[in-house]
């Protein structure tokens, strides 16, 4: 935890914007749910509450965006109270990200409920679910000031990816074998990649907050891990000898 200050209401003002952050994460995280529960279910009235109810995390970025600002104008803070008072600028453009992620989501579930519908993909559900642990997570570690935590998050960003990867090569091989569902899903790769995008955001989000903590960056690389460009539909597929000759 943060150091109590003298003038009560300067921590006054850092636990609101605490709280804001706070109440954007379990938005963000619920609104993330919600997408993909109405596109599981086909469920368009749910899709269309996602995309009405992103308004309210835009809303509450700017209000941390600006309180923040009000902050550090009045009270010209140093070292970890700066720290923490940018970051909470960069957390909450980070979260803002993650609705958008979601309401696009929902935008696509309203065309894909009028199209054939394809087996049902596991892995999208399983995607969210680990994007959703981790938007909880390490919003807990920054407000918990708990580092551990944050690298810990930061580190099952690479879970995400090999789901992608392989959902990737999943649709790769229905659109070869029924090309009349290519349309669906086109819209389902682009939905598989918000949801790894949002994953990518709640490791933004730790790398902040690991900052914020220790008063240094992280001195590993990124987990981060994407084979989609080489990607095949199956381990035995192999390229015609022409395209095998035009790469050349």
């Amino acid at each position: 935890m943060t150091d109590i200050h003298t003038i009560k209401s300067y921590d006054d003002e850092l636990d609101q914007l605490r709280a804001i952050l706070s109440e954007m994460a379990g938005l963000a995280e619920m609104q993330l749910a919600n997408a993909v529960t109405a596109l599981m279910a086909r469920d368009i009235k749910l899709a269309e509450k996602v995309i009405a109810s992103d308004k309210k995390i835009d809303f509450l970025e700017q209000r941390a965006e600006e309180k923040a600002i009000e902050v550090i104008a009045r009270r010209a803070p140093l070292a970890d109270d700066l720290r923490e008072l940018v970051a909470t600028i960069k957390i909450s453009n980070a979260l803002e990200r993650i609705g958008d992620y979601s309401k696009n989501i929902a935008k696509r579930t309203t065309v894909l409920v009028n199209t054939l519908p394809i087996r049902q993909i596991s892995v999208l559900p399983e995607m969210a679910q680990e994007a959703q642990r981790m938007i909880t997570d390490v919003l807990d570690a920054f407000i918990q000031r708990d580092s551990t935590r944050a690298v810990n998050v930061w580190a099952r960003d690479e879970r995400i990816d090999l789901l992608y990867d392989s959902l990737f090569r999943e649709l790769l091989t229905y659109m070869m074998e029924k090309p009349q569902i290519i349309t669906a899903c086109t819209h389902l790769l682009f939905i598989a990649k918000n949801i790894e995008r949002a994953g990518d955001q709640a490791t933004n989000i730790a790398e902040i907050a690991y900052y914020v903590i220790e008063g240094r960056p992280m001195k590993d690389a990124r987990p981060k891990r994407d084979d989609t460009a080489f990607a095949r539909a199956s381990k035995d597929e192999q390229p015609h000898p022409d395209q095998q000759d035009s790469a050349s």
